[in-house]
């Protein structure tokens, strides 16, 4: 009996991130180690990173960003449930911390996912591969949904979903990373669904 065939899909995130990351990356695509790349529309290369792209012909999707940095939306001019006073994202953990206990309008999670879209546009010149989640935001109660709707309503069909099994069994990893690891796979778990609903493809790692 033939086996099903399985595509490999092995994407490079932090595309934008700072020149030597983006470097190490454009490396391992020519070289065959990876065959894609995440775009961070807001980090501090963005627009090299997608020149390189372009030189190149990588592949290349979004890396969708509500954690680390500053907006690319609406909330860049004024108070947002998704910045600090500062004007900066919350951080990996405060985000979580925030959707967990409600104080986040979902509202100004879809302007800023459409603000980086549409950045990525203006960056590529077209809709990207696939979307998925800085630090796994697109997996978040509430966010999960919001992030599909806006994926279907721009006709993107792929994304990721960060399900490791067993992962609470990898004695080797320290309390805290096993922690966040388990609750990674917890949230991939229930947006399976509202993924499905809205006629996205996933991939897991």
């Amino acid at each position: 009996m033939a086996w099903p065939r399985v595509r490999l899909v092995i994407t490079a995130d932090d595309f934008g991130y700072c020149p030597r990351r983006d470097e190490g990356i454009v490396e391992a695509f020519l070289a065959g180690a990876v065959t894609s790349a995440s775009l961070l529309v807001n980090g501090a290369a963005a627009e090299s990173a997608a020149e390189l792209a372009r030189r190149h012909q990588i592949p290349t999707g979004l890396h969708a960003n509500l954690s680390e940095g500053r907006p690319m939306g609406p909330a860049r001019r004024g108070a947002s449930s998704l910045l600090s006073p500062e004007g900066f994202f919350l951080g990996k953990m405060g985000f979580r911390e925030a959707v967990a206990a409600g104080d986040v309008a979902l509202s100004q999670v879809r302007e800023e996912l459409e603000a980086q879209l549409s950045r990525f546009q203006e960056l590529l010149g077209g809709n990207p591969t696939h979307v998925d989640g800085h630090q796994h935001v697109h997996v978040l109660p509430g966010v999960c949904q919001v992030f599909a709707e806006a994926l279907q309503a721009h006709g993107v069909r792929f994304t990721r979903l960060p399900l490791e099994r067993g992962i609470g069994s990898c004695t080797w990893l320290e309390a805290p990373a096993r922690a966040f690891a388990c609750a990674v796979a917890h949230d991939a778990r229930a947006a399976a669904g509202p993924f499905s609903r809205r006629g996205l493809r996933i991939y897991s790692p």
